[in-house]
């Protein structure tokens, strides 16, 4: 990824244990798990590796209240990694508005502004959704995902309630049930801390985020529409930036992540966007991998940024 810097390395991904943040505790009522469990036979397949090659922003909802969006592409800008987001959207309270105007303000000045992806920082939930490559791996009692960029990984408790309490972490407390051929994940508890936003805009969150997630399979035409309207106001990243580069020969489903967000202290109604992901090269064998590393060759293409130093060496 342009954004990130980031060291490109195709080996086996091993999904590292994340341990939640101490001395903090959110008071929740407990989620809702399902009213079941289904029969395996009725469970959808959603394992194995999907990709979605849209930067930087998600799919806006059909109608009704949707996500920040990048005024640069939407406004024709060249430079598909100027990240200005648009900070008169009606979702935004005051507070959040002038966060990304100041955020956008960096952008234009030609520095990119701080991102959890450009500083190697845990993204959270929904801020993490901006992986280009996502692996599901399904159990009875639990649902893994990991991300293509720097070790992420979550995991979702399936039909248990969300504890009383619930201690902040980067990635939240997840839990999941699923709804016919729908598989929902509720996550509350997304830890607040450096350069936490819910998009690449510097969109704030608080304590009280609420993500609701809901994945279902498309199929081939169906996944193909969704698609082309979500690059709508978006840039497609090339394939060989990525090592996730799309099967040509698929003709299978996809599979759409529909979303929605809400957070009383940063917005002003709960609001929806979408991810259509689809089958990659690398699911035949390979998992790409992206590491957040120190670059002495360069920072983001065509920006003015300097490459951070040290004054001494660290050893």
């Amino acid at each position: 990824m342009h954004r990130q810097r980031v060291l490109f390395l195709s080996v086996t991904f091993a999904a590292a244990a994340m341990t939640p943040a101490c001395g903090q505790t959110v008071e929740r009522t407990a989620g809702p798990a399902g009213s079941g469990t289904q029969s395996a036979a009725s469970i959808p397949d959603f394992s194995g590796i999907w990709a979605h090659l849209t930067f930087p922003d998600v799919e806006p909802p059909v109608s009704g209240p949707g996500p920040v969006r990048n005024t640069s592409l939407l406004n024709g800008v060249s430079n598909p990694y100027q990240l200005v987001g648009d900070y008169t959207n009606p979702i935004l309270k005051q507070e959040a508005a002038q966060a990304v105007k100041k955020f956008g303000d960096v952008e234009l000045s030609g520095v990119p502004a701080a991102t959890p992806s450009n500083r190697c920082w845990p993204g959270g939930v929904p801020f993490v959704f901006w992986n280009i490559g996502m692996q599901m791996l399904q159990q009875p009692h639990q649902i893994t995902i990991l991300y293509a960029n720097d070790y992420a990984v979550r995991r979702v408790r399936m039909n248990e309630p969300h504890p009383a309490q619930v201690t902040p972490s980067w990635y939240g407390d997840s839990v999941g049930h699923y709804e016919g051929d729908t598989l929902v994940i509720d996550t509350i508890g997304v830890k607040v801390g450096p350069f936490a936003m819910v998009d690449m805009y510097g969109t704030p969150h608080t304590e009280a985020l609420h993500v609701v997630e809901r994945y279902r399979l498309l199929d081939y035409e169906a996944a193909n529409k969704a698609e082309e309207r979500g690059e709508k106001g978006n840039f497609r990243l090339p394939s060989s930036d990525t090592g996730l580069a799309p099967d040509p020969n698929y003709k299978g489903k996809g599979l759409q992540l529909q979303f929605t967000v809400e957070d009383e202290g940063v917005f002003t109604t709960p609001w929806s966007a979408a991810i259509t992901y689809r089958r990659p090269l690398s699911s035949l064998g390979e998992w790409p991998e992206f590491i957040c590393a120190e670059n002495p060759h360069g920072y983001f293409p065509g920006r003015t940024a300097a490459v951070p130093t040290a004054d001494k060496p660290d050893f």
